[in-house]
C-alpha cells in the first residue's frame, strides 16, 4: 500500500480527542528532543577546533542520556493531557493512528516513530508490543520518497588535476584553525591515491570525482570528511581524517579509500559520530551506498541515533526470520559463568542473557552486570569493545529453538523465560555483533597469524586502558576476532574504571613454606591487580605467550599501569586510530 494511501486509510479510522492529544504530545517530545541532540552535535566543531577533549567525552555522554531524559518526562506528560488511562490499549491503538497521521510528511518520521514506540514501552513496561499499538514495522519502506541526495553532498572533479581538486575540498572544508601545511599534505593524498587507487583504474590521470557529505563527522579526537569517489564506473569510499596538532594548526592524517578501511572508521567497537544531519537519513542512505554489509540500524546507531538502531534491528530479524529456516542454537565457544549466550548461525549477531545464579568463583549480582553494561555504553569504546543493545521483551518463534537451546535457557535462566506452544519470550537479553572467540580462532592459526592476534590482543588491552577501562577478565575467550582481524573485547561482568584499581607487585616470599603454600602470602584486596599475573591466561599456548611478550611484555610491569593511571587522573585523553598507525602519513607523530 503506498505511503498516501495508508494515511488516507488511517484517517478513516476514528480516533478520540484523547488520543490526538497524546500523539501531538508525543510528536512535540520528538522535536524538542531533536533540536537539543542537534544542539550538542553542532558543538562538535568548536570542541574539536580547541581540543577540548573532555569536553568531547562529557558531551556524548550528555548525547545518549537525552533520550532516557526526554522519553520519561514525555510518558509524564502524555499522562498528564488524556482523559482516559493510559493502560487502555485500544487508546493507544488511536494514538498511533493519529501519530502516523502527523508524522506521514516528516522529514524524520521514521526516528520520531522510534520515539513513539519509547513511550509506549516505558508506559507499559515493555510489554504489549504488536503492530496495533506501536510501530513494530514503519509506517512506510525509508525510501518510499526519494530525495535529492546533492542536497547533503559537494561534488569535486580531477579534470584540472588531483592537486586542484584536492585543494578545492581543503579550502571548503577548512575550520576555524588554519591548515598546518595545506600543500605538504595535498601531496601526501596524491601520492597516496596515486600510488594504492588509480593503478586499478588505468594509474595517474584517471578520469575521478569525489562526492563530499556537506557535514564533518566528529568522534574523540579527530574530524573526518567523508565522501566517495567515483572512478571506473564505481564508488569507493572517500575519508580524510583531520587532526588537531593542539599548537594552532589542523592536518590530515591520512587518506582512506578501501570499504574494510571504512568499515572500521564506522565500527560498532567505538562511540558513535557527531555529525550535522538534519534528515539522518540522506546520511544513511548515501552511506549504504558505500558500505551495503554495514547495514540500516548500524548506520544509525554510528550516527548517534543508537535507539532508532534497534528498531531497525528488529525490524531485520524479523526480516531475516521469514527469509531463513535455521534453528538458534547455543553459542560456540566456552560458556560463560554469568552469561549465556545463543545465535543464530545465519545471522551475524549473538544473544545474551544473565543467568539466574552465577558460577563460583563469580561473586557479582545481575544488577552489577548489568550497571557495567550501562558503564560500556557510556564510554569511549576505544575501537576494542563490542557496542551492545539491550532489549526487554524480546519475541522469537518456538519452533526456531533448538531443544538443546531451550533446554539450557530453562536450566540457567528460568526466570528471564516465558513460552508457549508458539512464542519464547526472553525477558532481558544484549544483542552484540557475533565474532569468533580469540581463544577458539588461536586453535587453528597459523605461527604469523597468531602472532598478529597476540599483537591485536594487546593493543586491546592497552586502548582500553587508556579509555579508562580495565577488563579485569582478560581471559583469551572473552575476546573475539572480527572479519578485519580486529581483536574485540566482549565480556564486560568484570570491567571497572582503571583508576580504580590498585596495580602491585607480588611481595617477596619471606620463606621456603610460602612458595610451598597453596594460599598467597600476602594480602589481596577487592581491587588489587598483579599484572605479572597475565602471563597465567595463556596457559596451554606458549605459541600464544611468546607471541605477546615479543610485543607487549610491559602489560607484565605494574609501573606501565600506575603511569597510565596518572595520566588519565591529570586529564589526558590518549589518540585511538580507526586505521593502521602504518596508514599514517607520519606514523610515529603525536606518540607520546
Amino acid at each position: 500500500m503506498a505511503a498516501d494511501d495508508m494515511a488516507a486509510s488511517a484517517a478513516e479510522t476514528p480516533v478520540s480527542p484523547a488520543a490526538r492529544r497524546i500523539a501531538r504530545t508525543i510528536l512535540n517530545g520528538f522535536e524538542s528532543y531533536f533540536a537539543e541532540f542537534q544542539n550538542i552535535t553542532l558543538g562538535a566543531r568548536h570542541r574539536f577546533e580547541t581540543a577540548r577533549w573532555q569536553a568531547v567525552q562529557e558531551a556524548n555522554i550528555e548525547r545518549l542520556d537525552l533520550y532516557k531524559q526526554k522519553v520519561i518526562r514525555v510518558a509524564r506528560l502524555a499522562g498528564e493531557v488524556s482523559s482516559k488511562e493510559l493502560s487502555d490499549l485500544e487508546l493507544w491503538g488511536e494514538a498511533r493512528t493519529a501519530y502516523a497521521q502527523l508524522v506521514n510528511n516528516h522529514a524524520n518520521y521514521e526516528i520520531a516513530e522510534t520515539f513513539f514506540n519509547s513511550i509506549f514501552c516505558t508506559v507499559h513496561a515493555h510489554e504489549h508490543i504488536h503492530d496495533r499499538h506501536i510501530f513494530v514495522m514503519p509506517s512506510r519502506p525509508l525510501d518510499s520518497k526519494p530525495l535529492p541526495e546533492y542536497s547533503i553532498y559537494v561534488r569535486y572533479e580531477n579534470s584540472a588535476g588531483l592537486e586542484v581538486m584536492l585543494g578545492r575540498i581543503l579550502d571548503d572544508f577548512e575550520f576555524a584553525l588554519p591548515w598546518e601545511d595545506r600543500e605538504r599534505d595535498i601531496g601526501s593524498i596524491v601520492r597516496a591515491l596515486e600510488r594504492g587507487l588509480l593503478p586499478r583504474f588505468g594509474g595517474a590521470g584517471t578520469a575521478m570525482r569525489v562526492d563530499v557529505l556537506e557535514s564533518v563527522f566528529y568522534r574523540n579526537k579527530a574530524a573526518y570528511i567523508v565522501g566517495r569517489a567515483m572512478v571506473g564506473g564505481q564508488f569507493i569510499p572517500f575519508i580524510l581524517p583531520c587532526l588537531n596538532n593542539e599548537a594552532g594548526g589542523v592536518y590530515i592524517d591520512t587518506v582512506l579509500f578501501g570499504a574494510d578501511d571504512a568499515s572500521i572508521v564506522f565500527s560498532f567497537t567505538r562511540t558513535y559520530f557527531m555529525v550535522d544531519a538534519p534528515v539522518p537519513s540522506r546520511y544513511v542512505r548515501f552511506l549504504l551506498s558505500l558500505m551495503p554489509q554495514k547495514g540500516t540500524a548500524e548506520l544509525y546507531n554510528s550516527l548517534g541515533f543508537n535507539k532508532h538502531g534497534k528498531t531497525e534491528f528488529y525490524r531485520d530479524i524479523i526480516r531475516h526470520m521469514k527469509q531463513s529456516e535455521d534453528l538458534y542454537v547455543i553459542a560456540p565457544g566456552i560458556k560463560g559463568m554469568v552469561m549465556t549466550v545463543f545465535t543464530l548461525p545465519s545471522f551475524g549477531v549473538v544473544f545474551k542473557i544473565i543467568k539466574d545464579r552465577f558460577d563460583p568463583p563469580k561473586q557479582v549480582t545481575e544488577e552489577i552486570v548489568r550497571e557495567k553494561y550501562r558503564l560500556v555504553s557510556r564510554s569511549d569504546r576505544a575501537g576494542r569493545m563490542a557496542d551492545t543493545q539491550e532489549y526487554s521483551n524480546f519475541i522469537f518463534y518456538r519452533n526456531r529453538f533448538s531443544e538443546e537451546l531451550i533446554a539450557e535457557l530453562q536450566r540457567v535462566a528460568p526466570s528471564k523465560l516465558w513460552m508457549d506452544e508458539k512464542w519464547i519470550i526472553i525477558r532481558h537479553l544484549y544483542v552484540e555483533r557475533r565474532m569468533e572467540p580469540l581463544n577458539l580462532y588461536l586453535g587453528s592459526a597459523g605461527p604469523e597469524a597468531v602472532r598478529d592476534a597476540m599483537d591485536e590482543y594487546g593493543n586491546a588491552i592497552k586502548q582500553m586502558a587508556a579509555a579508562n577501562i580495565f577488563p579485569g577478565d582478560m581471559l583469551l575467550k572473552n575476546f573475539g576476532v572480527t572479519r578485519h582481524g580486529r581483536v574485540v573485547f566482549y565480556d564486560y561482568d568484570e570491567i571497572c574504571p582503571l583508576t580504580e584499581c590498585s596495580f602491585r607487585v607480588i611481595p617477596e616470599p619471606r620463606h621456603e613454606e610460602d612458595l610451598m603454600s597453596g594460599q598467597p602470602w600476602y594480602t589481596v584486596a577487592d581491587n588489587d591487580v598483579f599484572p605479572e599475573e597475565f602471563r597465567l591466561f595463556f596457559s596451554g599456548n606458549p605459541l600464544a605467550r611468546a607471541g605477546f611478550e615479543a610485543q607487549h611484555a610491559d602489560l607484565y610491569d605494574y609501573r606501565y599501569w600506575r603511569t597510565l593511571q596518572q595520566r588519565i587522573r591529570d586529564g589526558f585523553v590518549s589518540d585511538t586510530f580507526p586505521y593502521r598507525r602504518s596508514k599514517r602519513f607520519d606514523p610515529a607523530r603525536g606518540q607520546s
